[in-house]
């Protein structure tokens, strides 16, 4: 397996060099340990300090798997079920949001409701800046401090009628963690996922607070050019649906810890990594699970392509982290300068390994 091959066609994928742009680290990992890691570019520009593989980055939507572990940790401590109304858990006002979602359509990103961040809008960038110039990114402190964004937003579509992508449902699940735990939903995931699995790189780090060896994201000024921190376009602290910060090697445990049932009951962990719904119906090998991507080629029957990951993608984020159960392999790229899409080499990696 060349895996450096990976690496240089993912650089010059679509006549589109991406040499200059990576800035963070890849890595690729058996059950052996690390088969190959390459790390590039600066987590602090200003300062020159070069990213390693210990750098932790910021993972944005990334944060949806761990939000989904939390709540099968909570349906199997018999605190939650998949089929329990919204309605029924949250005392707050939820406004236009309609009384039938569940549990399960929150997870499953069918839920419909309205999206304070829509991706399907094609405005979605334009709009997010919109939105936090009207709510300052430093007041976002809390997960009650989001309601305000999308109560009054109607609804997109019926509970359960088709696949949406939605920042507003995994916002909601951080809610419904809160008020089934106790606990703040940012403590929960550290208590429950992050110190068991000793996870030294990862947590929910403030942006105007980050640790030691922690990377800046950097966006380029569409109209200028120049390069800027994201600092003005995160909210302060990470929530539900985005904002952890973690490394190459921490989402490696995570993984292996997963797949060894070390998180959830092997029961729950095969509920977890099924597929819950078909993100295309144009494309039936898309599909998405309880907080995870899956992705299942079946036309080749001797030899599908098969793999579960999670993706993000922000100001001055882009990242994927991936696992591949034929061949006991993980892989995640943490990238700390948008402008390098990783996403294709993920699939990169895939078509090497499935050659």
């Amino acid at each position: 397996m060349n895996i450096e091959q990976v690496w240089t066609n993912w650089q010059n994928a679509e006549e589109e060099s991406y040499a200059d742009t990576f800035s963070g680290t890849f890595i690729v990992s058996n059950e052996q340990g690390v088969i190959y890691e390459k790390c590039q570019g600066f987590r602090n520009r200003g300062e020159s300090l070069p990213n390693n593989i210990d750098t932790a980055f910021g993972i944005a939507s990334g944060t949806k798997m761990f939000t989904g572990l939390a709540i099968c940790k909570l349906i199997e401590a018999g605190k939650l079920s998949l089929e329990d109304k919204l309605s029924d858990i949250l005392s707050q006002d939820l406004g236009q949001i309609d009384k039938r979602v569940t549990i399960f359509h929150l997870l499953t990103h069918s839920s419909g409701v309205g999206d304070y961040m829509d991706e399907e809008d094609d405005d979605v960038i334009e709009k997010s800046l919109e939105t936090y110039a009207r709510y300052p990114v430093h007041l976002w402190t809390n997960m009650e401090y989001y309601l305000q964004l999308f109560t009054q937003l109607p609804p997109k579509f019926e509970p359960g009628e088709r696949y949406a992508y939605s920042n507003t449902g995994y916002t909601l699940l951080g809610l419904v963690i809160e008020a089934v735990s106790g606990r703040s939903y940012q403590d929960f995931v550290t208590d429950e996922i992050i110190k068991p699995l000793n996870l030294a790189h990862t947590g929910f780090y403030r942006m105007n607070q980050l640790p030691a060896n922690v990377a800046v994201g950097y966006a380029e000024d569409e109209d200028t050019g120049e390069i800027r921190s994201n600092i003005y376009e995160m909210p302060i602290i990470g929530g539900s649906c985005g904002g952890l910060f973690s490394c190459v090697k921490d989402l490696d445990k995570v993984w292996r810890a997963l797949i060894s049932n070390k998180i959830l009951s092997p029961e729950m962990t095969q509920t977890f990594l099924s597929k819950h719904i078909t993100r295309d119906e144009e494309d039936s090998a898309r599909h998405y699970g309880l907080g995870l991507y899956f992705y299942r080629d079946d036309e080749d029957d001797d030899d599908e392509w098969e793999f579960h990951y999670a993706l993000g993608c922000d100001a001055g984020v882009n990242i994927f982290t991936a696992y591949f159960p034929k061949f006991g392999i993980t892989a995640s790229a943490l990238c700390n300068f948008e402008n390098a899409e990783v996403i294709p080499l993920m699939y990169e990696l895939a078509e090497v390994l499935y050659a």
